[in-house]
């Protein structure tokens, strides 16, 4: 099963073979800065499951580990689509809002729940 997923415009993609490793619900601050949501959902593949295409800016910061995330995303539209973890460098992750249908992938954990907005409540293991 190929899996699409895309920026807002279109022109940039990832697209996955199979099913995901896992997917993660994260409430760290840098994730809630960088969706402007109350939370990031990051669907992780092995990287050799998934092509990209189109051109990306990118963007590094270090996560908590003390290794750097290095986020792409669309020069056009700013659309975060993919982004590479240094603590973890067989794996890419992909945004789930970007999927075609996202409605298929399901979280299975949820990551830095300290920091969760008192209002969002989930039904994934903690």
């Amino acid at each position: 099963m190929k899996r699409l997923a895309s920026c807002s415009c279109g022109k940039l993609s990832a697209t996955a073979e199979g099913d995901p490793l896992t997917i993660s619900v994260c409430h760290c601050t840098a994730c809630r800065q960088r969706t402007g949501s109350a939370f990031g959902v990051a669907v992780f593949f092995d990287k050799g499951r998934v092509e990209c295409a189109g051109i990306s800016q990118t963007y590094s910061r270090l996560g908590r580990s003390g290794k750097s995330i290095t986020f792409h995303f669309c020069p056009s539209c700013g659309s975060a689509v993919y982004w590479l973890p240094e603590f973890r460098e067989q794996l890419i992750a992909i945004a789930l809002g970007c999927f075609e249908e996202p409605e298929t992938l399901t979280p299975r954990q949820s990551v830095f729940n300290e920091n969760a907005l008192p209002w969002v409540a989930l039904d994934i293991p903690t």
